[in-house]
């Protein structure tokens, strides 16, 4: 597993991996441990620390904090939604002052058009409610051991295919891609 998928991906693993073997609650403390060294190894490694593991870090720690403390797994089950609503609230937060934050997230990687950039931003922003809604809904209505599952193994996989469905959109309106073609 490449590193930086590691640090973003190892907490998580833990989290299932621990709720496996013990329950929720030995879960939650595995993760906000690997949470803290995931990020402090992050720092050492990269000296800096990405965004949004560093802002899902922080739920964690909050969240994780009151779900150990009130013995109340609802707080934990918070979480993604409590992140994705945030990073969908940023992101059209960052829209509203004409600056598109995946534009400083990404842009090393994708030179967009600002068209480009708006409209990759507005995709997120209405993936990431999705995504609360869905998180929502699978912790209302099926068991703990059911959400830790679909938290490993469903959050991940629509995330990726969702970033594969943008390709054509960043094909589309990559800076030096043909005006003409953007028009259809």
């Amino acid at each position: 597993m490449p590193t930086k998928m590691a640090i973003e991906l190892g907490p998580l693993l833990i989290f299932f991996a621990v709720n496996a073997a013990r329950d929720i609650y030995a879960a939650t403390a595995a993760f906000m441990v690997a949470t803290v060294a995931a990020l402090a190894f992050a720092f050492f490694r990269y000296r800096k620390i990405p965004i949004m593991p560093l802002v899902s870090g922080v739920i964690v720690m909050g969240f994780g904090g009151l779900t150990l403390y009130l013995q109340d797994d609802t707080f934990i089950k918070l979480k993604p939604t409590i992140v994705y609503v945030t990073f969908a609230a940023v992101l059209f937060g960052g829209l509203l002052m004409k600056k598109p934050l995946l534009q400083f997230l990404f842009g090393p990687a994708f030179s967009l058009t600002e068209e480009g950039w708006r409209k990759l931003t507005y995709r997120w922003i209405g993936f990431f409610i999705v995504m609360a809604v869905v998180n929502e809904i699978v912790w209302r209505n099926f068991s703990t051991d059911a959400w830790v599952s679909f938290k490993v193994f469903g959050f991940l996989p629509l995330t990726l295919i969702f970033a594969v469905l943008q390709m054509p959109l960043l094909q589309r309106y990559g800076q030096g891609g043909d005006e003409e073609e953007r028009a259809h």
